[in-house]
Formats: C-alpha cells, structure tokens, sequence
C-alpha cells in the first residue's frame, strides 16, 4: 500500500465502495465526498481529527454518477498515535454502534457526524421497516449534502443493521411481525441477534447511542392513554436502552461510552407530551444513573444522557406541536437562538471522549438553558418587568 506521510497522521490508498445488499447479510456501505458546511461544524473541525479527501468515482447497480471522485483518507498509524494540538476530541481508533437512525435531521444522525469527524468508525441500527428507504436513499447520494463533515468530506457509514429495539430475541417477536411484509428480507434484527452480528462482523465497540423512541400514543393526555400504549411507549423508548445496553456491554472496550437521549418533559409538565411518553423519559433518566453504576462497576463503562431542547425532525413533527415548543424556547431561554442537531451532537461526542472519563450518571442539557427557567418570561404578567432580550436581531 502506497503511503505518503504528513505530521500526525498516515495517508492511505482509498477502499472500494461497496452497496450494501438487502437481504439477510449486508454488505457494508461506504461514502465519502468533499464539500463544506457551517459554523458548528467549524468549530467542531478545530478539535478533530480530520481526513483529506479527492475526487473519487462511485457507482450503484445501473445508476452511475456522472461526476468521478477518488479518496484518500487520513488514519492514524497501526500503533502509532501522535497527540493533536491543544485539547482535541478525539475517537481515533473507536467505532461507534448508533442505534435509531432512519433519517438524515435527527440527533441520532447529527451525533454520528460529530463522532466521524473526531475520528470515530460508524456503525448504524436502523429501524427495519424503514431500512430500505435509509440505505435507498445513501446509496444515491439524497443525504450527500447532510453528509458533509467539517473538511469536506461525505460521513462514512461501515455498515447498516437491520434492528427493530422493542424485540429483544427471535423468541420474543410475535408471529404477525415476523410476517409482516415490512419485515420481509430481512432477519438477525433483534437486538441480541444485532449485538451478535456486530460482535461477528467487527469483534468490540467503543460508543454506544441510544437515539429511539416511541409512542404510539403520543398525542393522547395520560389520562386517556392506554395500558398497551403506556407499555409500549416505555418499551420503546426506555426498556430498549436497557436492552441494548445488556446485550453490547459484553463486546464493549473497558472505558467505553454510552448515550442516549431524554427530554425535559421527564421531570416538568409538557402538555400534549402525552401518551406515557413523559414517563419513558423519566425512567430512561433514572435508568441511566442504575446503569451507570452497574455498568461501571461490570464492564468499566461510562452511562449518561442528553437532555435535548426541541427540534424540527420528522419524528418530532408527528408529534403536532414541536413548532410552538421551539417558539416558546426561543422566547424564554436564557440562551435565545434555536437549538440545532450539531450542537446536541458535539455534546455527544464529548461525553463519548476521554474528555469526559470522569462524567458518568449525568442528564446533561443541551437546550439552551430552557431546563433552568422557573417560569415562561414571555407571560403577560411579566409585561411590567425589564426582562433582557438578546442583542441578536
């Protein structure tokens, strides 16, 4: 292998692209590009580490692109780590299972780059219903532009598992499931047959994401929500942390990171959070501080959890009324700007870095400061107060 050396780091020969398959073994799937993005990334990229790239070619089945590329990927050496300047993240080396995403404008998606541009592999769950359309719409490049990283180059994603979090074995998936045509195609997505394909495929982990959740009754006040929906919310959103957990924790490294992400709504009244979901959210926070304890003293492994503000992702728009929580944000945080995905994810990739070997058991927020407010300042019995408002235009 040809190799041209620059301070820090080893230039390799690009890897073959390879389309994922869909059908029960996948191929991995790897992309790459060289275009440029915003300010949260550029100052992400000042802490990173950061691969070079170059043109390079890529074809799917029939479809070819008509423009050709070629990439070069800048790797640290085979035992052979030198620092970075300063005080860097950095996931060189580490490789990271992101379980929860189907799309390209959620958090799950926003901590997968952040955790790719420090360094990290990417491993990605998705949600097997929606698994064709995901790997679909990466193989023809619709998500190119939400690819970008800090310098330029398209996230990588080694590979792409088919994961349904509610079933934890084959034994636990109910005849109708497994002959559901939306399942059809695939198999080995239960989270145990998951953690056993990747253990199979890539030996150990460094970074565990927890980026699911759902309700089925969501739009429904508690009062009126099912015994089924209530279960099946907590299922969902918070035992399937737990599961995940148990199941990766065996072929996790000593020191390895865990994430996942809780809403305020788990501690003070949201209306129209409905459907049990609040109370998902309440026992994924207090799981997470069991589980840090447990996990810590088995498996040296670090637990925490992301208290993210609103933002405008599909999965939050079904919920009917994120716009007003995101006005409402705007108008009573201290902090008044709207939140976006790349700062929830950089927060991610801190809390997965040695940077925070010593913060585990946390709920960390990152929401501008929302979680800090007694009372909304923008109420009209305030009108008569000298309440500060943000320079900002």
């Amino acid at each position: 292998m040809a190799t041209v050396t620059t301070p820090g780091t080893q230039i390799v020969a690009p890897k073959s692209c390879v389309p994922a398959s869909h059908g029960s073994s996948r191929s991995r799937i790897r992309y790459f590009g060289n275009e440029t993005k915003g300010s949260s990334w550029t100052k992400l990229r000042s802490l990173s580490f950061m691969s070079a790239t170059q043109s390079f070619s890529k074809t799917n089945g029939s479809n070819s692109l008509k423009s050709q590329r070629h990439v070069i990927k800048a790797v640290a050496g085979e035992g052979d780590k030198p620092p970075l300047p300063g005080l860097p993240i950095d996931l060189r080396g580490k490789r990271a299972f992101i379980a929860g995403i189907a799309d390209d404008n959620g958090y799950g998606w926003a901590i997968a780059k952040s955790l790719a541009a420090a360094g990290a592999e990417i491993l990605v769950g998705t949600w097997v219903p929606a698994l064709n359309i995901f790997e679909t719409s990466l193989r023809r490049g619709k998500f190119d532009e939400s690819r970008v990283l800090p310098d330029g180059s398209l996230m990588e994603i080694t590979k792409v598992y088919p994961l349904d979090a509610v079933y934890d074995s084959p034994e636990d998936v109910p005849e109708d499931v497994k002959t559901n045509k939306r399942y059809a195609g695939s198999s080995n997505w239960t989270v145990k047959e998951v953690a056993e394909s990747v253990k199979q495929d890539f030996g150990t982990i460094d970074i565990l994401v927890h980026s699911l959740a759902n309700g089925p009754e969501v739009t429904k006040p508690l009062l009126e929500t099912s015994r089924n929906g209530y279960l099946a919310a907590v299922s969902a959103s918070s035992y399937s942390f737990v599961s995940l957990l148990r199941h990766f924790a065996p072929i996790m490294n000593p020191g390895s990171a865990t994430i996942s992400l809780t809403y305020i709504a788990s501690e003070k009244i949201i209306p129209g959070y409905g459907g049990g979901m609040s109370s998902a959210k309440s026992a994924l926070e207090s799981d997470t501080k069991v589980l840090a304890f447990e996990a810590g003293r088995k498996h040296n492994i670090r637990v925490n959890t992301i208290s993210a503000g609103p933002l405008r992702s599909r999965a939050a728009k079904a919920i009917g009324f994120i716009d007003m929580m995101i006005d409402y944000s705007l108008e009573n945080a201290p902090l008044q700007k709207e939140l976006t995905a790349e700062e929830v994810g950089n927060a991610a990739a801190f809390l997965a870095s040695p940077l925070a070997s010593a913060i585990t058991g946390a709920v960390v927020y990152v929401d501008n400061g929302l979680n800090a407010m007694g009372v909304g300042v923008d109420s009209p019995v305030f009108r008569d107060l000298d309440i500060p408002k943000s320079n900002k235009s």
